[in-house]
């Protein structure tokens, strides 16, 4: 059966689908993946205008913009899919999760290789970026609102802005190993804050104390 893979990604990875008809007819990013497949093989033959048109249907049906010459493995699932773009250049392995807004762009207007190699089975999280011809390895994770700009590793997560490694799976065993801690912005703040409050104290009394005539009293930091 034609998309049989896909189907099923969509009934394995989405627990909103009830059916297997429910799916076919209702999942825009089946349906994305299924007119990419006729756009790609358009423009492997060289009917890059019809191949572009295409590209461009699929745009406006799904939401999804997939450019006709991207490579787009089997079993790939995209959640919901709106607001999803992948380049020119992108390879996108198998079984591969894509959640919606996720970008596979470029950073810039050079020519040949210039957009991300997502290996199998990677997990790509909502609004993520990956930019430029990196690789996120199999088995990757990338979280929600990252932006990549160099290589993951296989079975790696990556989050931040930018992104950087801060987990690692063990394949074999499924064991996780905390490579830095999680990026706290709050925390960071916070403490950034009071530092400066600090600061600020410690100047208001030497200005206190040389107008008292007095020995100005430091505060610990």
């Amino acid at each position: 059966m034609w998309f049989a893979k896909e189907i099923r990604a969509v009934r394995e990875r989405d627990p909103a689908s009830r059916s297997t008809i429910e799916a076919i007819l209702t999942s825009p990013g089946l349906h994305a993946i299924a007119l990419h497949r006729a756009a790609h093989w358009l423009w492997r033959r060289g009917l890059f205008l019809p191949g572009r048109l295409v590209s461009h249907l699929n745009r406006a049906v799904t939401g999804v913009e997939i450019h006709p010459g991207a490579r787009i493995g089997r079993g790939v699932f995209i959640d919901h899919g709106m607001g999803v773009v992948i380049g020119e250049t992108a390879s996108v392995g198998d079984n591969v999760t894509m959640y919606q807004g996720v970008t596979l762009g470029g950073t810039g207007k050079q020519r040949g290789k210039r957009h991300p190699t997502v290996e199998d089975d990677a997990v790509i999280g909502v609004g993520a970026s990956v930019l430029g011809a990196v690789t996120v390895g199999e088995g990757a994770r990338v979280g929600a609102g990252s932006v990549v700009l160099k290589d993951v590793p296989p079975h790696t997560t990556a989050v931040g802005l930018p992104a950087r490694a801060v987990s690692w799976r063990d394949p074999a065993s499924g064991e996780m190993r905390r490579l830095e801690h999680l990026p706290d912005p709050d925390r960071d703040s916070m403490l950034s804050m009071m530092q400066r409050i600090e600061e600020l104290e410690g100047r208001v009394r030497e200005l206190e104390c040389e107008r008292a005539d007095c020995e100005p009293v430091v505060t610990s930091r």
